[in-house]
């Protein structure tokens, strides 16, 4: 994915089921999607509200723009800005409240 900043033309996904607040909308664009769906990668996008998240497979990605805050029972915080990369482990649940439009480059395994 060349210039990830610049793409403007990405694919409407979905509004995100598990909102606890506003009505987040996800897009994105597909760069590989493996056999079965074991793997996939690609852009995310996502617009600002509040969900409930639960990571399926291990989730590798590293956020490109806008802002977020994650967090689990645990009380494992990620805070996503520009420049940050992160990992969500299998199982990991909390909740995603996107503050600003997040764009991110992710790998699912």
């Amino acid at each position: 994915m060349h210039r990830p900043l610049d793409i403007t033309e990405a694919m409407d996904w979905e509004s995100i089921r598990t909102m606890i607040e506003g009505e987040s909308h996800v897009s994105g664009k597909t760069l590989h999607n493996g056999s079965n769906c074991q793997s996939e990668c690609g852009l995310w996008i996502c617009t600002p509200g509040k969900w409930g998240y639960h990571v399926t497979r291990d989730e590798v990605c590293h956020f490109l723009e806008g802002r977020g805050t994650y967090s689990n029972a645990s009380g494992d915080v990620i805070e996503s800005t520009p420049d940050t990369a992160g990992l969500f482990p299998r199982g990991w649940q909390g909740a995603g409240p996107v503050h600003e439009t997040v764009k991110k480059a992710c790998t699912i395994r």
